[in-house]
This record gives structure tokens, C-alpha cells and sequence, in this order.
């Protein structure tokens, strides 16, 4: 049956008609240089959306421009909303991207049906951006990758999977305890198991132009712009690695700088070297909205009476930088700035409704009238 699924769902972003036409009729016009196609093609696995939803935009574009690639495939998600960013930009802002359209949520997926999606080409770079584990498309991308005895199989994996303890000391390194349970963790053990050359990069909170999330900043502009407090767990000054989509991207493309040091080390933190505190945060957005700080009401509360509640991050510390990519890729730091980007963030939070959409409050109300109680 999948197979049949297979020829369905192999379609092909033709850019110039705006319309998808079957893989076997792609036009010699959507590669950049079919000639070193076998030599240089460049594989991505995109999931549907969400948190890492921008970032397989993002890579193919700064790829495009990398001497070391002569063509870009995405493997997409087909369960992802083509009428939302960053989906809807493909054809208009990857004119040579050869978009191919999967189910990669099927866990009954193979290598040869995979194989067959990508109507039998071979890819010597892999970024993996979609799979949560060495399950259908997971381990199918997997086997290809070993098949086909790719330079470089980068995973996209999560900040998550970590497991500090009270001897952590922060921003955590990549020798970081980790949850060996996660579908992330059991996904690097498999590509190793497989002896894929496999680089892992664990990115943190990412926000992006393009971005089909907005749930970390939108809880302070929600907040904000209503004139209603912000309950911040313990004192505020925990520090988050909020991190543009472009950045991230130049980080996954890293390894390309460096092949052989990126596989030695392996694993690698993925987020921005310009660190902020929750408060802090607060304090840019309101900036950003042209709120005076005298303002901004943060209502600092006790997270052992109220939990988590709506808070968009972590109780306690929990962060990364990307120092050993620099040490070892040669990684030069993010080039985006979050308190630059708060202004057309907070330009693009009231084009999405702003202040006239719903959100939930209760928990809100539950810690600034217990908090004083």
C-alpha cells in the first residue's frame, strides 16, 4: 500500500508555474548543475511545522550558495500546511530547491520506498530535521544514508533530551547527562550503530521571520500589550538561548567548513552566544512595543506552589551556547540580534491578531492573587 502512497505523494515543486508536477517529469531547469548531481547533491528531511519548522527554509538557502553543493532536495512532510509560512515561500524563494512531498509520519516506511520517492538519486549530504527517532522515515533515511555512504548525515535532534542535575554547570555542555529514553538519543545511537559519519546538533528555543511557532515570545507580548502582569517563576534572572532560525541554520551548515573535525566531535549545542534572563526579555519586548519599563508588571512567583503554569520555558536555568562549534567548526557566532529582531517580531505578532486573540489566563490570575495571599 505504501508504495502506492509513494508514487502519490512523490510531487515536485516546479518553480516558475507555481504548480507540482510528478518527480519523473521534473525540467533539467529545477537543478543547478545535474552534472556533479551524483557528486555534490544535498538531501533535507523537513518535518511538518512547529519548533524546527523554518529551519529546513532557512538551510536550503544558505546552502545554495555553498561551493561544496551543486543541488538541493527537500524531503517534506506532506502533513505540513502549504498555505502557511515558511511551506507557501518555497516556490517563490527557492527557484533551484527540488521540493518532494512524503509521508513521513507513515512508520511503515522502508528504505526502498524512500528510495523510490527520490526517484533513485543519491545524496553525499544528509540534514535530518525530521525524525524523532529509528522508526519509518527515521530509519529509512538512516539505511539510505548508509547506502549511499553519504561525506556528512546531520541530525537535527533537541536542547531537550538533556538531563541536568545540581553539579551541571551552565550553559550545559555536551557532556550533559541526557535522557538515553528519547526518540532523539535512540536516533543517534542507531546512526552510529549503522557507522554513519553522523554529526547531532541540539537546538534550544528558535524564533524566525518565517516561523510557524511563536509560542516563547508571543507569552510576553500577550501579556504585555493587555496591560496585565507577567508571572515569572523564581527571581527572573534564569537565562534562555533564543535563537533566529538564520543562525541556526549557519550552525547546521558548519560542519561543511570542517567534515572531519564535526564527525569527531559529534555532537554539538545549537543556539545563539547572546544569552538573556526571563526578566530581561520582558523588558526588550515591552522596548520593542514602545512600553516605558515603569510598565512592564512582573509578578515573580513561587514555582513549588504554582508550577509551571503558562511560562513558555523552563522553571530553573536550562541553556546552551555554542562554544565547542566554535572551538572546533570554527563557528563565528549568531549575526542576529534578539533585541533587533523583537521589532518586526512584535510588527508581526499584531499582524496575527494581536491583542483581539484568545488566550488563556486562568493560571495567570491563580499566581498574581495567590502570590499575594
Amino acid at each position: 500500500m505504501i508504495l502506492v502512497r509513494a508514487f502519490t505523494f512523490a510531487l515536485v515543486l516546479v518553480t516558475g508555474v507555481g504548480a507540482f508536477a510528478p518527480a519523473n517529469k521534473l525540467k533539467s531547469n529545477n537543478v543547478r548543475s545535474t552534472s556533479n548531481l551524483q557528486m555534490s547533491a544535498a538531501l533535507i528531511v523537513q518535518n511538518k511545522g512547529g519548533g524546527h519548522g523554518e529551519l529546513g527554509y532557512q538551510l536550503a538557502k544558505k546552502l545554495s550558495t555553498h561551493p561544496k553543493i551543486s543541488s538541493i532536495t527537500i524531503l517534506q512532510d506532506d502533513a505540513c500546511n502549504d498555505s502557511k509560512e515558511p511551506f507557501k515561500s518555497y516556490g517563490t524563494d527557492l527557484p533551484d530547491v527540488k521540493v518532494i512531498k512524503a509521508p513521513l509520519g507513515d512508520e511503515s516506511m522502508t528504505a526502498d520506498t524512500l528510495k523510490s520517492l527520490l526517484g533513485g538519486e543519491s545524496f553525499e549530504y544528509v540534514w535530518d530535521n525530521a525524525s524523532k527517532g529509528p522508526v519509518g522515515a527515521g530509519k529509512a533515511v538512516c539505511d539510505c544514508a548508509k547506502e549511499w555512504d553519504v561525506k556528512l548525515f546531520t541530525y537535527v535532534s533537541s536542547g531537550g533530551i538533556y538531563q541536568p542535575d545540581e553539579s551541571t554547570v551552565f550553559p550545559m555542555p555536551e557532556t550533559t547527562p541526557i535522557k538515553a529514553s528519547a526518540g532523539q538519543a535512540k536516533f543517534d545511537a542507531y546512526a552510529v550503530e549503522l557507522g554513519l559519519p553522523l554529526v547531532s546538533f541540539r537546538p534550544q528555543y528558535i524564533y524566525g521571520p518565517k516561523s510557524n511557532k511563536y509560542d516563547y515570545i508571543d507569552w510576553y507580548f500577550d501579556r504585555l500589550l493587555r496591560e496585565l502582569p507577567l508571572p515569572i517563576p523564581e527571581d527572573g534572572t534564569q537565562k534562555v538561548s533564543l535563537t533566529n532560525s538564520e543562525d541556526v541554520a549557519e550552525l547546521l551548515s558548519a560542519p561543511l567548513e570542517n567534515e572531519e573535525a564535526a564527525i569527531k566531535q559529534r555532537f554539538f549545542n545549537c543556539g545563539t552566544d547572546q544569552l538573556y534572563s526571563y526578566d530581561e526579555v520582558a523588558y526588550m519586548c515591552a522596548e520593542a512595543a514602545g512600553i516605558p519599563k515603569d510598565k512592564v508588571m512582573i509578578e515573580h512567583y513561587d514555582s513549588k506552589l504554582f508550577g509551571k503554569a503558562y511560562f513558555p520555558f523552563r522553571l530553573t536555568n536550562f541553556y546552551v551556547a555554542p562554544d565547542t562549534a566554535k572551538e572546533k567548526l570554527g563557528y563565528g557566532g549568531a549575526k542576529k540580534s534578539l533585541k533587533d529582531d523583537l521589532k518586526w517580531y512584535y510588527e508581526g505578532w499584531v499582524a496575527r491578531g494581536g491583542t483581539d486573540k484568545y488566550i488563556e489566563l486562568v493560571k495567570d490570575w491563580e499566581i498574581t492573587v495567590g502570590s499575594k495571599t
